[in-house]
This record gives structure tokens, C-alpha cells and sequence, in this order.
């Protein structure tokens, strides 16, 4: 079986939320992406592909900094990454994670943060280390960035998610 990641088309939708909803046993998270989709904030969304059907999916918004660097940053977030629960353990969320990073990289992002295990983000590199100095409000050991560039950090700033995190569409 070959799989193929690839960024979402308009026929993928609600093969989109299927794969999300049974990957996570419950219809949160594909309602989150849909939230995203629809007020414009779902910067990145790539499949994966099986040769029937897509099996994995993954998710990038874009963050605001409080207050804003005096060097433009761009800031998004990785949520969620879905691999059907038969597929697991077959590399595919990690395939997903690193197209993800790479085309991230290649539209100027310089960091990305995540909520995860760090066992598992950190072999991408992401480290709570370098999320300590934004304020979210789920900060803790699983609240983790990659910096994708060398531009200058800030010192302390606040992320703001999109609305779709918090139950709402902007």
C-alpha cells in the first residue's frame, strides 16, 4: 500500500471528518476542523491517501502574538493530526507531520506550536522549552514550538488561537 500526502481538495470534506471523528472516536475534532475551514483559519490541511481512501489527516492555523514583535513573526498551530486507528503505527502521522513542517517552512512560518505528548512531538524537534515564553492558556510540559527560522523571538507574548478553539467562528 503506497501512501500519498497531498493538500485537501473540495471533494474531501466529509472524508476529512470521517477520518478525523473515527480517529479520535468522537466528532470534537472534525468539528473543529470544519469550524476552522469556515472562518478562513485552516492555513494548511493535508490527507493522506491510501489507494481507496484517505486515512490521516492534519491541521495548521495561524496564531497572533499580544503584543505584536517589532520583527514580523509568523506564528501557527499544529491541531489536530488524524490517522485512522487501523493504520496506525505504519508512519503515516509522521509523514503527515513532516510535509506539514515543510510547507510551513516554505510560506515563511518561524515557529509552530503544539498540544501533544512530548515523547512523540519531540522527535520533530518541538520542545516546551521553547513555547515558555507565550502565555496560552493550557500551558504545561505538553504545550510545546519548533522554530522553523532564527528570526528573534519575543521575550514574553500572549497566543491568541482562532475562535473555532474556544467553541466559536470568528
Amino acid at each position: 500500500m503506497t501512501i500519498v500526502i497531498a493538500p485537501e481538495g473540495g471533494d474531501d470534506i466529509a472524508a476529512i471528518a470521517d477520518a478525523v471523528a473515527r480517529a479520535f472516536g468522537r466528532a470534537d475534532e472534525a468539528l473543529l476542523v470544519e469550524a476552522l475551514r469556515q472562518s478562513g483559519d485552516l492555513a494548511v490541511s493535508l490527507v493522506a491517501r491510501d489507494d481507496r481512501a484517505i486515512v490521516g489527516h492534519i491541521a495548521f492555523q495561524p496564531l497572533t502574538l499580544d503584543p505584536p514583535p517589532s520583527t514580523p513573526l509568523v506564528a501557527m498551530s499544529l491541531a489536530p493530526v488524524s490517522v485512522l486507528p487501523d493504520h496506525h503505527r505504519r508512519g503515516i502521522g509522521t509523514a503527515l507531520i513532516r510535509a506539514g513542517l515543510e510547507k510551513l517552512t516554505s510560506m515563511g512560518c518561524d515557529i509552530v506550536f503544539v498540544l501533544g505528548d512530548p515523547g512523540y512531538y519531540g522527535r520533530f524537534g518541538f520542545r516546551a522549552e521553547t513555547a515558555l515564553p507565550f502565555s496560552v492558556p493550557w500551558a504545561g510540559p505538553h504545550f510545546q514550538a519548533l522554530r522553523l527560522s532564527n528570526r528573534p523571538l519575543p521575550s514574553a507574548a500572549e497566543l491568541a488561537y482562532p475562535a473555532a478553539f474556544f467553541g466559536g467562528v470568528a
